[in-house]
């Protein structure tokens, strides 16, 4: 296997300056860094003392379990449960479930998660256990009801499933049933390209589909089918027995609601006074926790602090403090998180010994670590998550014939692309062309003086003349590279792919395409490289030859 590093830029300067410790402002707004080995032995004995605080070990198992044991999940991976009860630590890390997986980033970070459990284990002598956090709670059905794919004829479709009839509720909560799930899959073995693994991947994922009942068990489905064996955990923030587990951190979180509201707005002004924007919104008032309303299809509804009471920005659902503590005592169920009270939660459940990140998640966990510190917890090890580019053969083998590099086609495929074309014009169309069009208009220029000499208005007339006798010349410009251009369709497929494979969409590939088309081409080979790669406790990116 061959591999190249390559630095991607996140975007998002807060990340870059945690992950290369060159603010030590911003070690206040975290706390441990990855980098650091003694911070992973210092989180491991501050989880050992502050065991008692969080959800008991065994009955955490108990709900691991029931839920693993759905998706007919590996010998390794209840072994991980088993650890779970007994108080290994994990190293977590979640995403919103997405068709059929998803974009690859979802593998990539699967993958940080078990390179990042290795390593501890090997690290502190002692198992520590990767779990996969599913954010079945979030209820943006258009973030998560599709997915691109490679198509047989080389082109990016993109392959989605429409909301059911009903409120917008939670992913987990909206039932997709046979007869979809069944047009999904042949919509899915239409678009890719016949090969000796499709048969048996489309088997693997028709069984995941027969044990689903929403987009959160496909996913769960489908990360226990590919990294089962690894020991993955999966987990669905959305389960009800989970849900049950968190019952006593909900109500702190609504007993403390203005203290950890202050807490929050404390974080942001600290992060906007270091200069960097913020990556998640402190919304004055906001409770940051959402009600699922069961008299309208448990419609999952964020909640505001309004005249004494929590409520939604429509009036349509009010609840004293009183009512709302009742709710999280009795019908957990009916509770759910946002992205700052998110974090909290997943420790007060999990014996976090680190959190797997993407850049993004990274800069808006900056702004928990107050409400951490207000409830007596500890932000976890945030370990920046890893990504890769995945390059087949034939396309390496094509941007060596066009002498490309991997930052020519993510930073000037376009500029490259014409450059090459530019190049194969022996016959200096453009030269010629633009000798063609300067000679005209120095003809015609004494022309147009001469008639509007005669009368004054003829000059508009003239420079109208001119514009569309240019234009004439341009669009013969026009055709004549086309032409010579189909000289060359099948270089420009091939650059086209190039493009296509690497850098889809004019993003990275792993924002956009599927697992499914590299698991159709190369069964798990692609996926044991990614396994196989040395895992970076500070992320980056890794461009990895198939």
């Amino acid at each position: 296997m061959s591999t190249e590093v390559y630095h991607l830029s996140s975007a998002q300067p807060l990340t870059e300056a945690y992950i290369q410790q060159s603010d030590e402002r911003i070690e206040s707004l975290f706390g441990y860094h990855p980098e650091k080995e003694q911070d992973w032995s210092r989180r491991s004995k501050r989880l050992e003392n502050t065991a008692a605080s969080r959800v008991e070990s065994v009955a955490l198992a108990e709900a691991l379990r029931d839920y693993n044991t759905k998706f007919q999940t590996a010998p390794e991976a209840q072994a991980s449960i088993n650890a779970i009860a007994e108080g290994a630590p994990v190293i977590v890390g979640g995403q919103q479930a997405g068709l059929w997986s998803g974009p690859l980033m979802v593998v990539h970070k699967a993958v940080s998660i078990i390179g990042a459990a290795k390593w501890a284990t090997k690290q502190l002598g002692k198992t520590v256990v990767p779990v996969f956090w599913i954010a079945g709670e979030d209820h943006d059905w258009d973030e998560a009801n599709h997915t691109y794919v490679l198509t047989a004829e080389q082109e990016l479709r993109k392959l989605s499933v429409q909301r059911p009839e009903g409120a917008r509720t939670s992913v987990s909560r909206t039932v997709i049933n046979e007869d979809t799930w069944k047009e999904l899959l042949a919509e899915l073995e239409q678009s890719l390209p016949h090969s000796e693994f499709k048969p048996v991947m489309l088997e693997q994922l028709s069984q995941a589909a027969e044990r689903s009942q929403s987009l959160s068990d496909l996913f769960a489905g489908i990360l226990t089918t590919l990294f089962g064996k690894e020991g993955l955990v999966v987990l669905d923030a959305d389960d009800s027995a989970i849900r049950k587990l968190e019952a006593p951190m909900f109500r702190k979180l609504i007993e403390q609601n203005d203290e950890l509201e202050r807490a929050y707005v404390a974080a942001a002004d600290k992060v906007k006074g270091f200069g960097y924007e913020l990556q998640a919104d402190v919304v004055p008032g906001s409770a940051n926790l959402f009600v699922f309303q069961a008299a309208n299809g448990n419609e999952r509804t964020l909640l505001h602090k309004l005249e004494g009471k929590f409520q939604d920005r429509k009036g349509q659902v009010s609840l004293s403090k009183e009512e709302l503590l009742q709710l999280a005592d009795q019908e957990p169920s009916q509770l759910s998180n946002n992205v700052l009270t998110r974090p909290l939660m997943q420790d007060y459940l999990l014996p976090v010994l680190g959190t797997v990140l993407g850049p993004g998640e990274i800069a808006y966990w900056a702004l928990t670590g107050g409400a951490f510190r207000h409830l007596d917890m500890e932000m976890p090890i945030v370990i920046p998550r890893m990504s890769f580019t995945l390059v087949e053969g034939t396309v390496a083998k094509h941007m060596a014939k066009y002498e490309l590099t991997f930052e020519d086609v993510a930073t000037r495929f376009d500029e490259k692309k014409q450059h090459w074309l530019t190049e194969q014009d022996q016959l200096s169309i453009d030269e010629r062309f633009a000798a063609v069009k300067q000679s005209f208009n120095d003809m015609y220029g004494p022309l147009l003086e001469l008639a509007s000499s005669v009368q004054p208005g003829l000059a508009k007339l003239g420079e109208t003349n001119r514009q569309k006798i240019v234009e004439q010349i341009e669009y013969l410009e026009s055709k004549t590279k086309d032409a010579h251009n189909k000289q060359y369709e099948a270089s420009i497929r091939q650059l086209d792919r190039i493009a296509l494979s690497l850098w889809p969409s004019g993003k990275p590939q792993e924002r956009v395409s599927n697992m499914t088309s590299y698991w159709n081409r190369y069964g798990l080979t692609w996926l044991e490289k990614l396994l196989e790669v040395p895992y970076e406790r500070t992320g980056g990116h890794q461009i990895v030859y198939l």
